[in-house]
């Protein structure tokens, strides 16, 4: 699926922040980059345009990993990720060995944010899919059990996708539209507006919005 540019962070906590207005704005505070150009795909050659990208310097690599790095010159990283883009022209200005920083997002521009969200282990229905369950009264003896899931003898099986307990979180999730509200370029932060999927901590894309049009991205950059 074509993407946009976008940086690989690591999500460090929420905080708040005073808007413009004097209002306290919830705000979630993402460590972007620097962000190392490992390779360029092109259409012609591999089939799709795409950026690969580094993030995180690391010491220990596995000797292919190395040989890999030493050929390209550059230090080795923990995490490599490829953002595919739309057009091939995208691609013009890039290079590899290129480091992207925050000083590509401005305050008020709208970005997409990919994080994995907390494993929550085994749950229930009620937790995992929000079910009322059973009374709550004393001697019912059905208070936040899955119940019936079926019918006997006709189709005496269990319907395909039936909602039941089982594993919750731990899965890939995209935030849209959120709001820059302001950048640092020295510490390599970008404060987001409202909350992003995944532990603080954890690692997180961020990206130049997928759905929002040109005249909106203007718009909200008037703001």
């Amino acid at each position: 699926m074509a993407q946009k540019e976008g940086l690989i962070g690591r999500k460090a906590g929420m905080t708040q922040v005073f808007g413009e207005d004097g209002n306290l704005v919830p705000v979630t505070v993402v460590e972007a980059g620097p962000c190392t150009i490992l390779g360029i795909r092109t259409k012609d050659a591999h089939g799709y345009d795409a950026l690969q990208l580094g993030f995180d310097a690391r010491k220990k690599v596995s000797k292919p990993q190395a040989g890999v790095f030493k050929k390209l010159n550059l230090t080795a990283m923990k995490t490599i990720r490829e953002i595919r883009l739309e057009k091939t022209d995208k691609l013009e200005g890039y290079q590899v060995g290129q480091s992207l920083t925050v000083g590509m997002f401005a305050p008020g521009e709208i970005v997409d944010v990919v994080g994995m969200t907390k494993g929550k282990g085994f749950q229930g229905g009620v937790k995992r899919h929000g079910w009322s369950g059973g009374d709550a009264t004393q001697g019912s003896m059905f208070h936040r059990a899955p119940g019936s899931i079926g019918a006997s003898s006709d189709p005496s099986r269990v319907w395909p996708g039936h909602r039941l307990p089982g594993r919750m979180g731990g899965v890939q999730r995209t935030v849209l539209n959120l709001s820059v509200v302001r950048v640092m370029p020295e510490q390599n932060l970008v404060l987001l507006r409202g909350a992003v999927p995944g532990a603080n901590g954890s690692l997180v894309m961020v990206r130049k919005s997928v759905k929002i049009t040109k005249a909106q991205q203007k718009a909200a950059e008037k703001k």
